[in-house]
């Protein structure tokens, strides 16, 4: 029998969580390089203990701003929660909604990936969630390849800061062992060693703290274009909520929001009333209609 109890999920690149009430459940399996958030999805639930639901909320990376084919996402939750209402979720509008709450301004979440979702008095803005291919600018994986990529030229003798290639040294010899350089698990890899360059460039490492500023000022960016995306100007006070397991880094974080600052100086950082899987909590319980194409139901 189905539980009353909305279940929520948040699939990111690096994991997923599931919450449920009280209870939640953490799977280092997220949605890998290329592939689609329904896969992902799938993976995860046949790897974690059995729940019930009668109504779910999705939050996913991977839609790029635009939720497409809600029905495949909820015979899904039908077939592993008996779920017979889902609400499939844009993770940017799930992290917009839980640390906002309605309120305008911008909620900026930096994961492996990157998205920017932004509200002004009931329209919406989507910025970046691109994928690591073509977009995530200032994210996890964006900050880890060009660390990488940096400490193996150095490696090469394209470059001189020897500091950057002895801090990175073990990544080197990682890369070395990887028998597919450029696929799935050379982007996990990327991913995984974001907190390492952030942990370098406050140690004082050169090359290190160039590949931050300038994560800084590409996120920055993407904060001010969501602004006036959704239609607010640089005159207005929004509130920007910076947030995900990259922005943890108290350095990253304030970088950011003076870069921010530059361009839009009457915005507020303020910190988040909540996660993304409080954003489909909220969803899941007063919004019964779609917001497309950043949330659609199926039932």
């Amino acid at each position: 029998m189905a539980s009353k109890e909305v279940l929520t999920v948040d699939l990111g690149q690096s994991g997923c969580r599931i919450r449920q009430g009280d209870f939640e459940v953490s799977s280092d399996r997220g949605k890998l390089a290329g592939e689609m958030p329904l896969p992902a999805l799938q993976a995860v639930f046949e790897s974690v203990q059995k729940l019930s639901a009668d109504v779910v909320a999705l939050s996913c990376t991977g839609f790029n701003g635009i939720v497409l084919e809600p029905e495949k996402y909820g015979a899904l939750c039908a077939e592993f929660f008996g779920a017979t209402k889902v609400a499939v979720i844009d993770d940017g509008f799930a992290g917009f909604v839980g640390a906002l709450n309605g309120r305008n301004g911008v909620v900026l979440s930096i994961g492996g990936g990157v998205v920017s979702v932004g509200g002004h008095n009931g329209h919406f803005a989507h910025r970046d969630g691109f994928g690591s291919t073509f977009g995530d600018e200032g994210g996890g994986f964006w900050l880890g390849k060009l660390a990488i990529t940096k400490a193996l030229g150095i490696r090469q003798g394209r470059g001189d800061d020897q500091e950057m290639l002895t801090y990175f040294a073990d990544e080197c010899i990682s890369y070395d062992s990887l028998s597919v350089k450029n696929g799935t698990e050379a982007a996990t890899f990327a991913i995984k060693t974001a907190q390492k360059v952030l942990d370098a460039a406050d140690a004082g490492v050169s090359t290190a703290t160039a590949i931050v500023d300038e994560g800084a000022f590409l996120l920055a960016q993407t904060v001010v274009s969501t602004w006036y995306g959704s239609g607010g100007s640089k005159s207005d006070s929004p509130e920007i909520v910076i947030q995900g397991g990259i922005a943890r880094n108290a350095t990253y974080a304030t970088k950011i929001a003076l870069e921010i600052n530059e361009k839009l100086p009457h915005a507020i950082v303020v910190k988040s009333a909540g996660d993304n899987l409080d954003g489909a909590l909220w969803i899941a319980n007063n919004m019964p209609q779609d917001a497309p194409p950043l949330m659609r139901w199926n039932r």
